[in-house]
C-alpha cells in the first residue's frame, strides 16, 4: 500500500468489485468522455470481478510493469472529487513507487488535449509534453488525438 497525506493507493481486490462497479456506473458519462468504449460486461459485477482477478494474476506473475522498464499510467476519479489535488498526489505516489521500488526507467501518459484537468495533474507531477499521438485512442467511437507526456527516472539521467 502506498500512503500519501490525504490518500492511499492499493491494488484492487475481488472484494472491491461492487464498489468499483458503483464508481464506474455513477461516473459512466463523465469517464466515457475520455476513455474507450467499454464492453457491456464492464458494467456488471461479474465483469468487474473478472477484470480484478485478471489484474491480480498479471500482478502475481510480474507482468504489470513492462519489459522496457517503462509503464503507461492511466487513472480516473469520481467527478465529485476533482480539483482537490487527490489525483496529483496519487500520480506522485505511483511515480515514486515505479522509480524507487520497481526501478522503472520511464512512465508515459496520453491525454486528450481538451482534458485540461488531467494534463495539469501530470504536469504538476513532473511529466513533460513530448508530442501529439494522432488518432491514438478510440473514444466514444471516434479516434482521438492524445498529448503524450512522460517522466524519466532521475536516477537514470546521471
Amino acid at each position: 500500500m502506498l500512503k500519501g497525506h490525504t490518500i492511499y493507493i492499493r491494488p484492487l481486490e475481488t472484494e472491491d468489485a461492487e464498489d468499483n462497479l458503483r464508481l464506474q456506473s455513477e461516473n459512466r458519462a463523465f469517464f466515457e468522455q475520455f476513455s474507450m468504449i467499454r464492453a457491456d460486461d464492464y458494467y456488471t459485477i461479474e465483469g468487474q470481478r473478472k477484470r480484478i482477478e485478471q489484474y491480480q494474476q498479471r500482478l502475481e506473475n510480474d507482468q504489470e510493469y513492462g519489459a522496457l522498464q517503462c509503464a503507461f499510467i492511466g487513472y480516473f476519479l469520481d467527478k465529485a472529487h476533482n480539483g482537490k489535488g487527490l489525483m496529483t498526489e496519487a500520480v506522485r505516489l505511483i511515480v515514486d513507487y515505479a522509480f524507487y521500488d520497481l526501478k522503472l526507467h520511464r512512465i508515459e501518459a496520453g491525454v486528450m488535449p481538451r482534458n485540461l484537468g488531467s494534463m495539469r495533474v501530470l504536469e504538476k507531477a513532473g511529466f513533460h509534453k513530448e508530442g501529439i499521438a494522432r488518432k491514438n485512442v478510440k473514444i466514444n467511437g471516434k479516434w482521438e488525438d492524445h498529448q503524450v507526456l512522460a517522466i524519466l527516472n532521475p536516477n537514470d539521467e546521471k
